[in-house]
């Protein structure tokens, strides 16, 4: 087994050590650096990187990874974790979405080093960090203002990455197409199976999705082999992974007029062809439209915000085999992930 370099930085088989990659400087001259832990175990096995807020703005993925390398109980027995909680440090920094240059990271890869500032910090992270590993989980949220119900996003049709996003135990996975200039995008290219986690909202700790984030992440590190399986498991793993609820198919509803918006249905809710999702009104109080569902399926993600222009995209609702099942299967899910005691 190998030991491992990244950024003239060696960590050798058994070692955990935490490191800095130097990214540009503030104006002010203070030194951005992007941190990360590399946990390896003395055996060999695979690498899986997990990284989080490629998106400034998108902080459950910071919380998931603070937790999973906190906790007393992680060993690694083969392979190497290597856990990028902030990606786009500039991004955290200011609270915002974007790169200082305001170029969306996640569209910026494979990037150049003598590229755009988002260019130089994806080519960084690709050749520093994707390039060592085998395996990927990029940990994301709704943008502004917008909520995702907690997902996988990948690509389905490859049977590995398909085990592994049913292994990870979301309460839905959604077969997509990759992005244009996406880190998942060029991590495939290079032969990476990568799953896309989304869940919660900018801005916000949403404890729903941190914690089934958290939980599986834990379960492709087990699938993996790369810990020793946990003893006790929830009682709705073993339906996620035998039947797992997979959309081949979604849409945005756009909203059909400008107003003041009363949601009807929220998150999760199981909804059917013409049923309303909400009503838009002035802000005199007369009704000026009603949204309807287009099709039947599950609402995955929703605009949080009462506030609506004509063409916004309020709804995102999944198609599936049998979506009545799935509210009862999140319920289940939080009832889990939720107890009473809400500690870690």
């Amino acid at each position: 087994m190998d030991t491992l370099t990244i950024c003239d930085q060696r960590v050798a088989p058994g070692e955990t050590r935490h490191l800095e990659i130097p990214v540009a400087s503030l104006y002010t001259g203070s030194r951005i650096s992007m941190p990360l832990v590399v946990l390896r175990g003395k055996e060999p096995g695979p690498t899986l990187f997990v990284s989080a807020a490629i998106h400034g703005d998108e902080l459950n993925g910071i919380e998931i990874i603070r937790r999973l390398i906190s906790r007393n109980t992680l060993k690694i027995l083969q392979g190497t974790l290597i856990a990028v909680p902030i990606v786009n440090v500039h991004g955290v920094i200011s609270q915002s979405r974007y790169m200082p240059d305001r170029r969306d990271l996640n569209r910026s890869f494979p990037g150049s080093p003598k590229g755009a500032l988002a260019g130089r910090v994806a080519d960084l992270f690709l050749n520093e960090v994707v390039r060592h590993c085998d395996y990927g989980i990029d940990l994301h949220t709704g943008a502004i203002h917008r909520s995702n119900l907690p997902q996988i996003r990948a690509d389905l049709s490859d049977p590995e990455t398909l085990t592994l996003a049913q292994v990870f135990g979301a309460p839905v996975a959604l077969n997509a197409n990759v992005r244009d200039g996406s880190l998942r995008q060029t991590a495939a290219e290079q032969g990476k199976k990568i799953l896309l986690y989304e869940g919660g909202e900018a801005l916000r700790f949403d404890e729903f999705s941190i914690r089934a984030g958290l939980k599986g992440v834990l379960n492709v590190m087990e699938a993996l082999r790369m810990i020793r399986a946990r003893r006790t498991q929830s009682k709705s793993d073993n339906k996620v992974i035998q039947d797992p609820f997979i959309a081949h198919h979604s849409l945005w509803v756009r909203a059909p007029s400008s107003g003041i918006v009363r949601d009807l249905k929220k998150l999760g809710d199981y909804v059917e062809t013409g049923q309303p999702l909400a009503h838009i009104g002035s802000p005199l109080g007369q009704l000026t439209d009603t949204l309807n569902a287009p099709q039947t399926g599950i609402i995955i993600g929703k605009q949080n915000i009462p506030l609506v222009q004509e063409g916004d995209a309020m709804y995102h609702i999944a198609c599936f085999d049998e979506p009545r099942a799935i509210p009862e299967h999140i319920e289940t899910m939080q009832d889990d992930l939720l107890p009473s005691d809400t500690s870690d």
